[in-house]
């Protein structure tokens, strides 16, 4: 299994244990690929997972840039026009590091804004 599916599975079970509804894993149209789609609460989580091995270059999460960002908030955009009333939404981080094989994760809630 590759390291970003051993990380994607990890955050799944954790995001669970923080509560999280989990709706879609690998939600994927023609701009690109959501990660995670949770419930929490009333609330639609749309959830970047970044897994590493090393902080050599940095932290898991960095690697979420504005072009990135970006690019998520258009799937997400698709992705919302399925519903009749928009719902309530944010965008969360979940970084996940393995630190000799053993996973570690931070969860940033509501890591950037959509302008």
């Amino acid at each position: 299994m590759r390291l970003g599916q051993k990380g994607e599975e990890f955050a799944v079970k954790f995001l669970l244990t923080q509560g999280y509804r989990i709706i879609e894993k690998n939600y994927k149209n023609a701009i690109g690929e959501i990660d995670i789609i949770a419930g929490d609460g009333s609330v639609l989580v749309f959830v970047e997972v970044k897994t590493r091995e090393s902080i050599q270059y940095g932290h898991p999460f960095e690697a979420v840039n504005r072009r990135k960002r970006k690019k998520i908030a258009n799937v997400a955009l698709i992705y919302l026009k399925k519903f009749d009333q928009l719902p309530q939404c944010r965008f969360d981080i979940v970084s996940v590091y393995y630190d000799n094989g053993v996973p570690d994760c931070e969860l940033i809630r509501d890591a950037f804004e959509v302008s």
